[in-house]
Parts: C-alpha cells; structure tokens; sequence
C-alpha cells in the first residue's frame, strides 16, 4: 500500500469507530511511523510501505480505536515547547496546565535561587519546563507512583531535577520558595462520564475522591509547614472549583487571599496565594 491508500484504509476504520479527529490522528500516527513531517504524507502520497511499516501502522489505528489517546499511542506529547515522553503510567500534559507553569515561572524569577516542589509530577512536564526556563532554580518533584517517576527521570534528559517517590509531603524535608501542583481533582463519580481516551489515563491521576476536593484538603493542610514566610502555592483547578479551593485556602488562616487565573477558554484554572503566617 501506498501512504495515500493507507491513510483513506485507516481513516475510514476510525470514523467508524467514531473517533474523534479520524483524519488528523491518521495522519500523525504515519507521520510518527515513518519520522517524518506531517507535510511529507502530502508530497509522497505515492511512496510504497513496507509490510513492517503496514503492520505497525495498523497495531496503533486499533490501538486508537480501542480507545488508547494518540499521545500514548505515538509515546510523546508537546509541552511548553519541549516534547514529552509519555505512556499508560502518567497523565497527559494538556496546554491548560501551560498556564500555571508560566505563572509559577514569573514568580520564581522575583526570587533568588528559588527552591520548588513540584508535587504530583507526573511526566515531570511541570518540574523540567520551570527548570528550563529558571535555571538557577533547585527544582524537587514528587510523586506517589514509582512508574510515573521512572517516565520523569527519562524526560530529564539533563538530570536536573531531584525525583523522590513521595505521598504528598511524606518524604519532604526541605524549607520552600514555591509549592506547585496539578494534583488529581476529577470526581470520582465525573470520571465514568468522561471520553474512553481520558479513562484511559491513571486513575491514580485523575480520581479526586467523591468531591474532587481531596488533595486540594491534604496539600492547602500541610503545604504551609514547608513554605518560607511568604512562600508560594500554586495550584491547577478544575474549571468549576475555584470557590471550593479559595474557600480551602481561605479557612485555612496561614495563607493570603488567593487569586485565580482564566486558562486559553476563560475558565478559571489556577490559584496562587502564599504563606503569611508561621505554622
């Protein structure tokens, strides 16, 4: 078969199987198999493949059409610029997420040589894209699942970041500038509600208890212990959280006024307040 008698096959396949953005995954998924630029498929729309070629190409379509997300299909997803390792065992970077890292770098560039806990890392997409762009930085990530760890470590190419297999602040020790984290915050209920693909992630990483607030109780309890006086928190939301998390923060009595911040769809996605008082 040729790639364009290939793509018309796989995209036909995954329209029937009711996918979403049949063509664009098509296309990407031979793009990947065959290392080169989305703009080739179009200019080589003859090119023969070979049978290995044939039979991967077709592992991943049924991969998709079973329900696997492409990022995890093709192994990688783009982050702040940087392309991203990522499998079964961490959640996929989304670009809303981008908002609280670009919030998080401005305020560790007001602080010298600024000590960050990236809490719930993940890929480590949070920790290695402040890190880039704050290299003075001492940047430590956590997170409870040692396979997720294992995903970061390969994604920290240059071996900056300091990984530690934690449950929230169980093995913290250190006094922090800045405490980020997109932690789990789906409810439990939510979940059985979203697309296949997105159940398809880690429970571990979307299952935020029966109200979607238990992290948010366990990291706004204990984060204030860590902080320096007027040490940061910064925090990823669900779009329909912010009164329940600022509500959090604000019961608390250790920390200032929280303010919230709108993603690309103007929901509110981030809130940042800090330590005011000594726990």
């Amino acid at each position: 078969m040729n790639i364009e008698q290939i793509l018309k096959e796989a995209i036909e396949r995954l329209k029937k199987s009711n996918i979403e953005e049949p063509i664009t995954k098509a296309r990407r998924i031979l793009a990947h198999i065959l290392k080169v630029g989305k703009e080739y498929l179009i200019t080589h729309e003859k090119q023969i493949l070979s049978k290995e070629q044939e039979k991967e190409y077709f592992l991943k379509i049924l991969n998709v059409e079973q329900g696997m997300p492409i990022q995890y299909v093709i192994g990688k997803q783009e982050f702040m610029g940087i392309d991203f390792i990522v499998n079964e065992n961490v959640l996929i970077p989304q670009p809303d997420t981008e908002i609280l890292v670009e919030k998080t770098i401005e305020i560790a560039k007001t602080i010298e040589k600024p000590i960050i806990l990236d809490m719930c890392t993940g890929s480590g997409a949070i920790a290695i894209s402040i890190k880039k762009n704050v290299n003075e930085a001492q940047v430590i990530a956590t997170d409870i699942s040692k396979e997720a760890l294992e995903v970061a470590k390969q994604n920290d190419k240059k071996c900056e970041i300091t990984f530690i297999q934690s449950d929230l602040f169980e093995n913290i020790n250190n006094e922090l500038d800045i405490i980020v984290s997109n932690p789990p915050y789906i409810k439990k209920e939510e979940i059985k509600k979203l697309s296949k693909e997105v159940q398809n992630e880690p429970m571990l990483a979307l299952d935020g208890g029966d109200d979607g607030l238990y992290f948010y109780r366990k990291i706004i309890g204990q984060a204030y212990k860590y902080l320096k006086t007027n040490g940061y928190l910064c925090l990823e939301i669900g779009e329909d959280q912010k009164k329940e998390v600022c509500n959090l923060i604000i019961e608390n009595g250790k920390y200032a006024i929280p303010i919230a911040y709108k993603d690309l769809e103007n929901n509110d996605r981030v809130i940042i307040t800090k330590k005011v008082k000594n726990s």
